[in-house]
């Protein structure tokens, strides 16, 4: 089985709500596909492949994204295990490094173990930028990281993001001396991250997680985001649909 068959693979399986490789492999039994590629050596390749899978992404939101000035900047939970098991949890511990931790939601009000998902989006909804951290790790560390990828456009974020050394249009708090009322558009545009998230953790299944290590969990979360971007990519290029229709059928 060659790279793209494995992307396409992969990328049909995310789509599908097929979120593992056990399910996927019965489903292709009996098909041509059945005998290219063994369910271990799949899972293999897959991770092997990260990289190029994130060239992939950053191909398809590139080519929607060409002219775009205005971005968001958000974050979400990714939950890895209840707070009652994590003491003797050993999932994603294979390495120091990709060890997760205690993080707080704001929008759900709630504490939790695992990793935050960051996120800059256009303001139509396409993914530009992605990282995954421990969960304790503030927003404005990822915006620090990525101030020179966006360094000559708007980034619109919320009030978590108010201490970044980089230009940003946040609504300020109004104990602030500089406070001033936010522009509407602005407002209407920061909000257009959240249902994304929603289609990630809805649609896409995000929050399922059935790997034990980290170099199987970062490849699975890129997966449905890249997925989610290439139904974009379709949408807006082949089939002329709105762009974040992503449940319609591909044929």
């Amino acid at each position: 089985m060659s790279n793209l068959e494995v992307f396409s693979v992969n990328l049909t399986a995310e789509y599908m709500n097929i979120y593992t490789e056990c399910q996927l492999f019965m489903l292709i039994k009996g098909t041509y596909l059945e005998g290219l590629i063994e369910r271990s050596v799949y899972n293999c390749r897959k991770r092997l492949l990260f990289g190029l899978l994130e060239q992939v992404r950053r191909k398809l939101s590139g080519a929607i994204n060409e002219f775009e000035d205005y971005f968001v900047v958000d974050s979400m939970p990714l939950e890895i295990c209840k707070n009652t098991k994590v003491s003797r949890s050993t999932i994603c511990k294979e390495d120091e490094f990709s060890f997760f931790d205690k993080g707080y939601c704001a929008s759900q009000s709630l504490y939790y173990f695992g990793y935050k998902l960051h996120g800059i989006c256009s303001v139509n909804g396409i993914f530009q930028s992605i990282n995954i951290t421990p969960a304790s790790v503030h927003d404005i560390h990822f915006m620090k990281d990525i101030q020179m990828q966006l360094s000559d456009c708007v980034i619109i974020g919320d009030k978590g993001n108010l201490s970044a050394d980089i230009q940003l249009e946040t609504p300020k708090r109004a104990n602030q001396k500089s406070f001033k009322v936010q522009p509407r558009i602005f407002k209407k545009a920061r909000k257009r991250i959240e249902p994304l998230f929603s289609q990630l953790w809805n649609q896409f299944l995000i929050r399922r997680n059935y790997d034990k290590t980290f170099k199987g969990f970062k490849p699975r979360i890129l997966s449905k985001i890249t997925a989610m971007t290439m139904i974009q990519f379709l949408n807006k290029f082949v089939f002329f649909r709105p762009l974040n229709n992503l449940k319609l059928y591909l044929s």
